[in-house]
């Protein structure tokens, strides 16, 4: 089929307003068309080239090869390129171009870039007849001869340009098609990038790539790549362009050879650049005939590790991922070959996600390769989970190590495995004893003798690693000390298939954690609610089976606590007589961080001897519940007291003794009939008990002050609290004063009324605190009671006053109900009582 030529040549000198005119246009080209290939094939010379160029530097100037979609789906292939004004020395330019009409291909369906060294592309407008069609030089040299001296000179770039000129090729290329700029030296180097690009990329989307390779102005372009000189590269970028500055110093290490905008991150181009520099571009072409997406980088790493072709860790994890997850598709040979790359002895910078990917690949393989294929995998992970400390790998099975392979990595490894676990000054973290437990069984590494001190450190470990990651399910996969989904213990399934796969590590490791529950049961049931250990076989672990059966014993009983409790002993299958120590465990489980009330401390009492209570230390739980009572409880408190004092009596000691013995005085002063000196005794034990909770010293200040505010109170007790002259207590005995019970009694028996009249103007001399508070009441709390009575009952009271004191006293009263003012109450009252 004919191909429609067209021809385009810049100005005559003296053509005013004229960049250029079309000389030829072949048959098709509608002047829409015209107008719209103008733009692409017009040409700017260089920044700085000279006007009259000699013959060297007329060919040092660069041609600008374009490939260029049209509007109506049609292609155009152009060369543009600077020539000499006929008859003088000025250059003008003369554009060459093919017209390809939509559908129809290139001669021999052959790569728009294949046209850049076609000698038929011609610098002047034919007379006569236009040659056709263009011709192309035979096989695939055009675009491939060189290549690989070029890709090997532009290695630091090559894995940069390679993912950016990927993208650009997509279907949808991102950023709203704005182009890819290569920065070159010649125009030809752009040609040759696309070449690679060519080679390098499926067939589509090499069809994709629409470039030029020189232009002055890459911000205007609609083409996908453009190549620019060096001196043009800084407005390329202003204009927010993808730059790729391939001319200049190159890139230091990390940067991706982008001019500095960082590594790619694109593992399929990092892999093609590696090939490029192997110069082995035949694979890309072997890839492409291996299962997956156009550029995953999996089966052109898998190409490249098959051929020898060393990669880096991310490339190799990307191949062994792939072959992992398509265990037949590689024959034998490949296989071995991969596998043998993989496990090469020379390679010092594996990472996690390689060993992972290696791990799979083991998995898929075993079974379905001989042992002698997958024995090197198997070496590599569990020296790996030695040596490096990987504690995320997927061990292989057992069986991978029954021959002489596994002899060897046993010798091997063995001795450094039994090193690491008899060590008890180093830190070790849970999976790294559990990844070493497990390797020793794989190799058939005897630990029996170093398992118990093992085993007693990592119980505590356990509860440890799982108290510092938040509430959550059990984590899986995840790297060594890492917290798992959502918070739970990343060692937990590592631990599980321990305990699955050796039976005497579970048993010891399951009665590590039974001894240490008494002692933190609230941490240990937090640990048994995210990883279910097995409680199955003939253990008891009575402390682990209550440690389990606490969060559905609070879910179903809510707050009951005396039930929980209850249920929660019943679980451990032993009586608190037979073990005292599963009180404790109880005790700590139901009521972890609070004191029990005075009637779960009761209950708690009466469900053990005393004996009992003191083996397991629970004793002290109950003397917190006596002295955290609340001040306006009952008086089952001060009971608790008197049981606790008698019961645990060298048990209690210093400030709790002291607090538990003023309890008991409480329940005496209320109830009973103190010991002679109470009112002392209750300053002592204060003293001893300090600091005395809130609440017990209310309620002791409270049932000092209401006994001395009895009818009956003795006198001495009275004298020695007004003589001590306590601010604390003679407070709270005003407050005792002004209640309501003291109020009634005033209004409603002289006797008593008297009585306080007596005690509150006796003690003239006592000290500031009493005075004070004593003049008070006498106005704020006696005065409104007496003037309440009736006469008859105010007689009876200042005959009582005088009856057991004095008539001084007696006239005292008269004055002092006659009298309002306080001050000069209380003068006259003091002079009456020193006159009588």
């Amino acid at each position: 089929m004919s191909l429609a030529q067209v021809h385009y040549t810049s100005a005559a000198p003296g053509d005013a307003g004229a960049a250029g005119r079309f000389t030829a246009l072949g048959p098709g080209v509608s002047g829409a068309l015209s107008a719209e290939i103008e733009p692409l094939v017009r040409y700017e010379l260089p920044e700085g080239a000279p006007d009259r160029p000699s013959d060297a530097e007329l060919r040092s100037l660069p041609q600008a090869f374009t490939y260029a979609v049209l509007s109506d789906g049609s292609r155009l292939v152009a060369r543009t390129a600077p020539v000499r004004d006929a008859g003088g020395a000025r250059v003008r330019f003369h554009a060459h171009a093919v017209h390809l009409p939509p559908g129809v291909p290139l001669p021999d369906d052959r790569l728009p870039v294949e046209a850049w060294r076609s000698p038929h592309w011609v610098s002047v407008t034919p007379g006569g007849l236009i040659p056709d069609p263009l011709a192309l030089p035979p096989g695939p040299a055009p675009v491939s001869e060189g290549l690989d001296d070029f890709a090997v000179s532009r290695g630091p770039w090559l894995a940069a340009v390679l993912s950016g000129l990927r993208r650009a090729s997509e279907p949808e290329a991102p950023g709203g098609r704005l182009p890819v700029v290569l920065v070159e030296k010649r125009s030809a180097d752009v040609a040759r990038w696309l070449g690679l690009a060519a080679v390098t990329l499926p067939r589509e989307n090499a069809e994709r790539l629409t470039f030029t390779t020189y232009t002055r102005r890459p911000g205007s372009s609609a083409l996908r790549v453009v190549g620019v000189p060096p001196e043009d590269a800084s407005a390329a970028r202003e204009a927010g362009l993808t730059v790729h500055e391939c001319a200049g110093q190159a890139p230091a290490a990390g940067t991706g050879g982008t001019g500095g905008t960082g590594s790619t991150g694109d593992v399929w181009a990092t892999t093609a650049a590696r090939v490029w520099r192997s110069r082995s571009p035949e694979l890309f072409r072997q890839a492409r005939e291996l299962p997956g997406e156009p550029f995953a980088a999996g089966p052109l790493a898998v190409t490249a590790l098959c051929a020898g072709i060393t990669l880096g860790p991310d490339e190799r994890a990307a191949g062994a991922s792939w072959a992992a997850d398509r265990p037949y598709t590689l024959d034998a040979k490949r296989t071995g070959q991969l596998v043998e790359a993989l496990t090469s002895p020379g390679i010092d910078d594996r990472t996690g996600s390689e060993f992972d990917a290696v791990g799979r690949l083991f998995g898929a393989l075993e079974g379905r390769c001989p042992a002698s294929v997958t024995a090197p995998l198997a070496a590599m992970l569990v020296t790996e989970a030695v040596r490096g400390g990987n504690g995320s790998l997927e061990l292989p099975r057992r069986d991978a190590f029954a021959g002489p392979e596994g002899e060897v990595i046993a010798g091997l490894l063995g001795p450094e495995i039994l090193a690491e676990l008899g060590d008890t000054a180093g830190a070790r973290s849970v999976a790294r004893t559990v990844q070493l437990l497990r390797v020793a069984r794989l190799l058939g590494v005897d630990s029996t003798e170093s398992l118990p001190g093992v085993v007693e450190r990592l119980a505590p470990a356990l509860l440890a690693e799982a108290a510092a990651t938040p509430d959550g399910p059990e984590g899986a996969g995840r790297p060594e000390g890492a917290a798992g989904p959502e918070g739970g213990a990343a060692f937990a399934p590592a631990l599980l298939e321990l305990l699955d796969e050796q039976f005497d590590v579970r048993t010891a490791l399951l009665g590590a954690l039974d001894r240490i529950a008494p002692d933190d049961p609230g941490a240990v049931a937090r640990f048994l609610e995210r990883v279910a250990l097995p409680f199955t076989g003939t253990q008891s672990l009575p402390h682990l089976r209550m440690c389990a059966e606490v969060p559905g014993a609070m879910a179903t009983l809510g707050g009951d606590r005396a039930a929980v409790w209850h249920r929660v002993l019943r679980a451990a299958g032993l009586s608190p007589f037979a073990e005292p120590l599963v009180l404790r465990t109880a005790v700590g489980l139901v009521w972890e961080d609070r004191a029990p009330t005075v009637e779960e401390a009761r209950l708690l009492l009466e469900a053990a001897t005393s004996d009992a209570h003191r083996t397991a230390g629970t004793w002290a739980r109950l003397v917190d519940a006596a002295l955290g009572a609340p001040a306006a409880g009952t008086d089952g408190a001060a009971a608790l007291a008197h049981d606790l004092l008698r019961g645990f009596p060298q048990e209690i000691g210093g400030r709790e003794r002291a607090a538990l013995q003023l309890l008991d005085l409480c329940r005496d002063l209320r109830t009973g009939a103190p010991e002679p000196g109470w009112a002392a005794r209750v300053r002592t034990l204060r003293t001893q008990a300090e600091p005395v909770e809130p609440a017990l010293r209310e309620r002791v200040f409270t049932a000092l002050a209401e006994r001395l505010l009895a009818p009956d109170r003795p006198g001495a007790e009275l004298y020695d609290f007004v003589r001590a002259d306590d601010a604390e207590l003679i407070a709270a005995y005003d407050r005792a004063a002004r209640t309501d019970p003291v109020a009634a009694r005033l209004r409603t028996r002289p006797a008593y009324a008297a009585d306080c009249f007596t005690v509150w103007t006796a003690h003239p001399h006592a000290g500031t605190a009493w005075t004070t508070t004593a003049a008070a009441l006498l106005d704020e709390v006696l005065r409104p009671a007496v003037r309440s009575m009736s006469a008859e009952s105010v007689a009876e009271v200042e005959e009582t006053v005088g009856r057991t004191g004095s008539s001084g006293r007696a006239n005292a009263f008269r004055d002092w109900n006659r009298s309002s003012p306080l001050g000069r109450l209380g003068r006259r009252i003091a002079g009456r009582v020193r006159r009588g």
